[in-house]
């Protein structure tokens, strides 16, 4: 069997997604991006079951999969979804000296995402998620 053209092309891809979420947010650089990124994706996880949380997975490119499952503590207490200002300082939380997400992080990524996937499956599974998870995504 060949290689899944997803992951064939996964570096690209990624790069993609990183420059939308830069030029979306306003940030500099690469790594303000990832942060920024790695919060949001945070937040939202930590409001799903372990099961949902993969079914939301699958539908995100590979290196973005990749990045929503790392250094995961599926111990952790599921939290319900909050207004948008408090998600938002607990994505601006993570690593505080080193994140630079603006106020509009969570739209920023959102934005970002759906320009890099398929919006169709995104939304579908979006819809069978906890209440909260779709607007969580809302652009």
């Amino acid at each position: 069997m060949p290689i899944p053209i997803e992951l064939q092309h996964a570096s690209e891809d990624f790069e993609r997604y990183l420059v939308a979420a830069r030029d979306a947010s306003g940030l500099a650089t690469r790594n303000q991006t990832y942060t920024m990124t790695e919060g949001v994706f945070r937040v939202f996880r930590q409001r799903l079951t372990v099961k949902d949380a993969l079914r939301f997975a699958d539908v995100l490119p590979p290196v973005l999969r990749a990045m929503f499952v790392f250094d995961w503590d599926t111990e952790q207490p599921k939290l319900t979804f909050a207004d948008r200002g408090a998600m938002t300082r607990e994505a601006q939380a993570l690593r505080k000296d080193h994140n630079f997400a603006p106020d509009s992080c969570i739209g920023d990524v959102a934005r970002a995402l759906r320009k890099n996937v398929d919006e169709k499956a995104f939304d579908a599974v979006l819809a069978f998620l906890p209440e909260g998870a779709a607007d969580f995504w809302k652009v």
